[in-house]
């Protein structure tokens, strides 16, 4: 593998292959191609790799979660794919490791990941391994042996602490996304009202006359489209429009139970309740952990997840919501919803606005806005257990009688604003009205 003259050059590769972020880790003695690299000790180290479906390896002695990577060693002139690269997480640690990392790569490090004693001391041991990550979904690495110049240059250059990464600049973008977004978002606040739009596919903006439109029209302001992607929306933030206190989280369908087996029609037509003088189903009503719903009779549960020491024990474990005779009517795998839930609410900026009463209808966004950083899908499951996580939904069948029944599925997990802080390391409430 051949190397770069310094750390200046290494950057500028990284930037013009794509990199939106960059990173390095000071590897130890154990990390290496037997015991795997060690990336942290909680599942936080998820939002900075841009990972694929992940999925539970129940049957081993040491059960985990697994992860594919798009990753690529990256050379001042070669550019070539690990095509085993992955991400192990063991929950009952919890850690995550990179594995397969080597394998048939021909320009790969593998004389510096050898698992040979290079220092009896413990702790770094002069390697350095960066890592760059692009917004098609890519990881890229470098690795830096020991006595290096450009590795001992890194640990020099202005960086950001973040676990066990130090965070670098990318040449010629923002240096920090947080206050180029909080700069975006004041912009839009000091437009006053702003009539209801929305982008097309296209990526034009259209009128948007529903009343429904505060979160599509500050995304057009943005530049998103509309889209179900589990990605962040902005510069990597997640971005929430909200106008009441009880906000949408995520809206991710059932894999598992009655509902995943046979679909949202069969599920809202056993258990959803007739609206009267109107042909349609209905499935609605706050279901909280533990709590049987007034309504429907179910309750909401969680398997394979230890609240106390707030740990997942199963791989298999799941959300479960139980009818009233114990029957699993539906379930969402924590397989299913790690890989949404770590990807997509990384960073996420929570922004209230206010309705005119007005045809067309316009909106005006205002102060606080609250922002969450690092997050844990652990942290997630541990509001769900606390009651303050709740399963709302909203799906229904139109038309119930006729040939041509309506379907529309809404399965949405929703909580109080003032609760937010609770899924996130570090959580503000940012006046925009004050130059920061």
């Amino acid at each position: 593998m051949d190397y770069f003259a310094d750390l200046k050059s290494l950057l500028s590769r990284f930037r013009d292959i794509g990199a939106t972020r960059i990173f390095y880790k000071l590897l130890s003695e154990n990390d290496n191609s037997k015991q795997q690299i060690y990336l942290g000790g909680s599942f936080e180290v998820l939002t900075f790799f841009p990972y694929g479906n992940v999925h539970a390896e129940p049957g081993l002695k040491d059960p985990t979660f697994k992860a594919p990577l798009e990753y690529f060693w990256v050379g001042p002139s070669t550019l070539e794919k690990a095509r085993a690269a992955q991400l192990i997480l063991y929950p009952r640690y919890p850690e995550v490791r990179l594995s397969g990392f080597l394998r048939g790569c021909r320009t790969a490090p593998n004389e510096h990941l050898r698992p040979i004693p290079r220092d009896m001391r413990k702790g770094v041991d002069g390697r350095a391994l960066f890592f760059g990550t692009t917004a098609d979904g890519r990881t890229l690495a470098h690795l830096e042996p020991a006595g290096s110049p450009l590795a001992f240059e890194a640990t020099l250059a202005p960086h950001a602490d973040a676990g066990v990464f130090k965070e670098l600049p990318v040449p010629g973008a923002p240096s920090d996304s947080r206050s180029y977004v909080l700069d975006r978002l004041r912009q839009i606040q000091q437009m006053g009202a702003i009539p209801s739009i929305r982008l097309n596919k296209t990526g034009d903006a259209v009128p948007y006359n529903a009343r429904n439109g505060g979160g599509y029209t500050l995304e057009a302001l943005l530049g998103i489209k509309p889209n179900g992607d589990a990605a962040p929306d902005f510069m990597g933030w997640e971005i929430k429009a909200f106008s009441s206190d009880r906000i949408t989280l995520m809206t991710p369908e059932p894999n598992g139970g009655f509902y995943g087996s046979e679909g949202v029609g069969a599920f809202v037509r056993r258990y959803g309740r007739p609206i009267p003088d109107k042909d349609q189903l209905y499935f609605t009503g706050a279901h909280q952990f533990g709590k049987p719903n007034a309504r429907t009779a179910m309750t909401l549960g969680l398997c394979g997840f230890d609240a106390t020491k707030s740990v997942i024990n199963d791989v298999s474990g799941r959300i479960v919501l139980s009818d009233g005779d114990g029957n699993e009517a539906a379930t969402w795998s924590y397989s299913h919803l790690l890989t949404h839930w770590n990807r997509k609410h990384a960073s996420a900026a929570y922004v209230p606005f206010k309705s005119e009463s007005s045809t067309p209808p316009c909106y005006r966004y205002v102060n606080p806005v609250l922002l969450g950083e690092r997050t844990d899908f652990s942290k997630y499951l541990s509001a769900l257990a606390a009651g303050l996580v709740v399963f709302d939904p909203g799906s229904k069948v139109d038309a119930v009688s006729t040939a041509r029944p309506r379907v529309k599925a809404r399965s949405q997990f929703r909580m109080s604003k003032k609760h937010l802080a609770v899924l996130y390391e570090s959580f503000n409430e940012i006046n925009l009205s004050v130059e920061i």
